[in-house]
């Protein structure tokens, strides 16, 4: 339903027109001579953009003053009932059209749509039989809570502020007189990129909303984070006389966001560092075996007094297969640092063997036993490298903590199977498990259970991001009768 909510937003002209253009607005607009540029830009609006409101927020529905704002207008046209209802029945039909042409033909969405259409209107029906007075009183009250906690501005045509909530004051730290009559870029962080302002002024000049990330500076030199909506104001000849700005204030947001992104910069150069590494096992075996053919050729001449055509072709064909496959190791390794453009579609039995392959060096040196079933037949749409991060992850860790324990029978066990349109991937290791006051933690930034001082403590916290963010999916951990379980569940569609 959020996707779905998502594409609403995105294209919300194009469902205001579907809906104007059913018989029963269009002829209703007519009928009772509503001012259409009125009713689409600046009522037509309000009702999408409360209809959004109320869906995100399913156990809530508060009454927003642009809507109360457009009943009244409704009512001073005196549009009968019937009439009132058939606007917004026409509203749920356009937004079920918009999905049919997504392609979405999903019951459980239709259901949805129809399930606030009568909430929404359930209750603004209720305001709709109120009087004149009953309906500006409430909007009078909106407008004082709306006053009270939304960040709001509004600015004539040439930017100069003619009002701002008391929320917008306390924000910046002004008073009301300090702001009115003074240009809007005042709160412009120096830091604004000049693109997005003129993607803002061209936007709004042009008749158009403005949706967006806005950097904004406090009276006292703060920095914040708004998500901003800011639309054109019309008069009754559709002539802009002004911008009105809805803001909300997302510097926390930002503030987690930044924290994140230096974590995954921090998990990037582990993970480099760790794929070195392995570089390095890989090529230890084909360096030392290029070193005892050297050493051949000098024998046979040191025993023979000469090196035949024969011996120095066997030596440079077997130098040139360790090459070969020294070449092979930078080109899978490479590859693997590709940033990921876009998901493709793969079997996750592929995905679990090339993993498999990165680390065969390593297991083989630590003496490690990996099993690996798959029951999986179908193709799942993934970012490739970033889950093979994942596996490659889990498995090292076992690795290393195998090693790290002495584990004298050293296994891994590997399971992919499907179940409700899910695929799941198993990791068990013989390990002996995780001590149960750490399996609440083990997801968490920098915690590590490695003695050593080689665990960063971002490795399994990456992992969770990746599978959780970038796959819809979700990761668990538990103890088994032999050790740590991992589990996997990635969704098939």
């Amino acid at each position: 339903m959020n996707s779905f909510l998502d594409e609403i937003n995105r294209n919300k002209i194009k469902i205001i027109r579907t809906w104007i253009n059913i018989p029963n607005v269009s002829n209703l607009i007519k009928s009772y001579k509503l001012d259409e540029n009125l009713f689409i830009k600046r009522y037509s609006f309000a009702l999408i953009e409360y209809y959004l409101m109320v869906a995100k927020d399913d156990e809530n529905i508060t009454n927003d003053y642009a809507i109360i704002d457009f009943i009244k207008y409704l009512k001073k046209h005196n549009i009968k009932i019937a009439e009132f209802y058939l606007l917004f029945a026409s509203f749920k039909d356009a937004l079920v059209e918009f999905l049919y042409s997504l392609d979405l033909k999903s019951k459980f969405i239709s259901d949805r749509i129809e399930f606030y259409f009568k909430k929404i209107f359930t209750e603004l029906l209720e305001f709709y039989s109120k009087s004149i007075s009953e309906v500006e009183s409430a909007l009078n009250k909106s407008i004082d809570i709306v006053d009270s906690y939304v960040l709001i501005s509004r600015c004539d045509v040439d930017g100069k502020i003619t009002s701002v909530s008391n929320a917008f004051c306390k924000t910046f730290n002004y008073e009301a007189f300090e702001l009115i009559g003074k240009n809007i870029g005042l709160i412009n962080h120096p830091d604004m990129e000049q693109n997005i302002i003129d993607d803002i002024e061209n936007s709004i000049k042009s008749g158009n909303m403005w949706n967006g990330e806005f950097k904004a500076i406090t009276k006292d030199k703060k920095a914040i984070w708004l998500k901003t909506t800011i639309h054109p104001n019309f008069d009754n000849s559709g002539k802009i006389i002004g911008y009105d700005a809805i803001n909300i204030d997302i510097s926390s947001n930002k503030e987690l966001e930044n924290k994140q992104q230096i974590l995954v910069e921090q998990s990037k150069s582990a993970a480099m560092g760790e794929m070195i590494s392995m570089i390095a096992h890989q090529w230890r075996q084909p360096l030392q075996a290029i070193s005892i053919l050297n050493q051949k050729l000098y024998m046979i001449k040191m025993l023979n007094g000469q090196i035949s055509d024969k011996d120095l072709e066997d030596v440079s064909l077997s130098i040139n297969e360790q090459l070969d496959y020294m070449s092979k190791t930078v080109d899978d390794f490479r590859d693997y640092f590709k940033p990921n453009k876009r998901k493709e579609e793969v079997y996750i039995e592929q995905v679990i063997n090339k993993s498999i392959e990165f680390l065969a060096y390593l297991l083989k040196l630590s003496s490690i036993k990996l099993e690996y079933k798959n029951s999986s037949k179908s193709k799942i749409s993934l970012y490739l490298n970033d889950i093979m991060q994942v596996f490659i992850n889990l498995i090292k860790n076992s690795n290393d903590t195998m090693l790290e324990r002495n584990i004298e029978k050293k296994e891994i066990y590997i399971n992919s199977y499907e179940k409700d349109d899910f695929i799941y991937i198993e990791f068990e290791d013989s390990a002996k498990g995780i001590k149960e006051e750490y399996l609440s933690k083990i997801f968490d930034p920098y915690f590590s259970t490695k003695s050593t001082k080689n665990g960063t403590g971002l490795g399994l916290y990456m992992c969770k991001a990746i599978i959780e963010q970038h796959s819809n999916g979700k990761i668990k951990v538990e103890n088994s009768k032999i050790g740590a379980k991992f589990t996997i569940e990635l969704p098939i569609n």
